[in-house]
């Protein structure tokens, strides 16, 4: 006699129309049923779920009736049981899989990865929005391109190669610590302590070995960089990721775990907030900044039109600036200047100092004296360069007579 199949309890032609209606509304809604849902943001996780699915049936026109609360959790915990449902707390809402995103926020990120990829020369990023566009090519079909169209894009370029498969190509190998970066970034999140080896400092010339707990990759302005906490006395620094070799060793202790690296790495980036730049100080001034102890040195400058307006936008340029405005011109209806002041420890005034030369015809320092001192030696060294050029130059030549730069007389 032959055996009975087994119904499954969606066997019912109702029961499985509601499954299956409760998966497409994960689909379509992931995060569901989270605490920041606004279309039910005084009602139960599982109450706005219920709405959702009847809604949909609606839309579908399908006769289902309203599921109850009892309900929807039974079929809640089938779907975890598939593994289809993480069994995570409805906190934060419901969703299947990694599939956490609508579709407008997918768009987002995707655009976030292109940028990192294409500009900021991220192979991994590149190589995943590669993959992204070869399985998700139906959805953009269906959405005539906007997918992948680059909404926004970060333009910041890195100057020297990052992907080592290019390098290969290219027969170009650097040799660098980029050719290493998944293990870099398995050591970030276990807290694996590394050894490293810094290549000659183009501006000291110093090289070392270091061992090193790696905190996180950080892109700026230009470059790649590693922030790093040294393993014996938790000094942490800043390295080009470009100027560290291709040489890295795990060492041979235990990893300390992901809870104790954001704590590391919330100091540092204290640490960058009160700075300016990527400079993290010397051991002995970083320990006295940490323990709130350092002296901090107070920094005032004066920019001039026409620099002055896109100074005065820059609100959010520093955590502590001042923005004051001088007397109004009677020509102009203008400010005349903008002084800039904050308070910076003495670690980032080289970087500062290179910040302010981006507009030296239209800014005076006018404290630390140090500062002004160094502003004074470089715009002597500006005006002796072109001085020297132009006695060279053909125009010189021909008319027999010295060229000197204005500042200079």
């Amino acid at each position: 006699m032959p055996k009975q199949p087994t119904l499954h309890s969606y066997s019912d032609r109702a029961a499985f129309d509601r499954l299956m209606l409760l998966i497409a509304t994960l689909v379509h809604q992931p995060g569901i049923g989270s605490r920041s849902d606004k279309t039910a943001p005084d009602q139960d996780a599982l109450v706005s779920l219920q709405q959702h699915i009847q809604a949909l049936a609606q839309t579908l026109a399908i006769d289902l009736p309203l599921p109850s609360v009892h309900t929807l959790r039974k079929d809640l915990a089938t779907l975890r049981d598939y593994t289809l449902l993480d069994r995570q707390r409805h906190d934060w809402g419901y969703y299947l899989g990694t599939g956490a995103l609508k579709r407008d926020e997918l768009q987002l990120a995707l655009q976030a990865l292109a940028s990192q990829g294409q500009y900021q020369g991220d192979p991994q990023a590149r190589s995943t929005y590669h993959q992204l566009r070869q399985r998700l090519k139906p959805l953009d079909l269906e959405s005539r391109g906007e997918l992948f169209y680059p909404v926004r894009a970060q333009f910041d370029q890195a100057i020297m190669p990052t992907d080592p498969a290019e390098m290969l190509a290219k027969r170009a190998n650097r040799h660098t610590l980029f050719h290493h970066l998944p293990a870099l970034e398995t050591a970030i999140v276990q807290g694996q302590g590394v050894e490293l080896y810094q290549r000659p400092n183009p501006y000291t010339g110093q090289s070392a070995y270091r061992q090193v707990y790696p905190l996180q990759l950080l892109y700026s302005d230009i470059a790649w960089y590693l922030i790093t906490e040294d393993v014996e006395d938790g000094f942490f620094a800043v390295s080009r990721v470009d100027r560290l070799s291709d040489y890295l060793k795990p060492l041979p202790f235990p990893t300390r775990g992901l809870a104790a690296q954001q704590s590391s790495l919330q100091a540092a980036h204290q640490l960058l907030a009160n700075g300016w730049g990527l400079n993290l100080g010397d051991r002995a001034e970083q320990e006295a900044e940490r323990r709130d102890t350092l002296e901090l040195t107070l920094v005032k400058v004066r920019f001039f039109p026409p620099v002055l307006e896109f100074i005065r936008e820059g609100e959010s340029r520093h955590p502590r600036q001042r923005l004051t405005l001088g007397p109004t011109d009677p020509h102009t209806g203008q400010p005349t200047h903008l002084d800039y002041s904050l308070k910076l420890p003495p670690r980032s005034l080289p970087e500062f100092n290179r910040w302010l030369n981006r507009y030296m015809g239209s800014v005076q320092v006018l404290t630390p004296p140090t500062l002004i001192e160094q502003q004074h030696h470089q715009a002597r060294q500006l005006c002796d360069r072109y001085t020297t050029t132009a006695q060279d130059s053909p125009v010189a030549t021909h008319l027999g007579q010295r060229l000197e730069p204005p500042c200079c007389r």
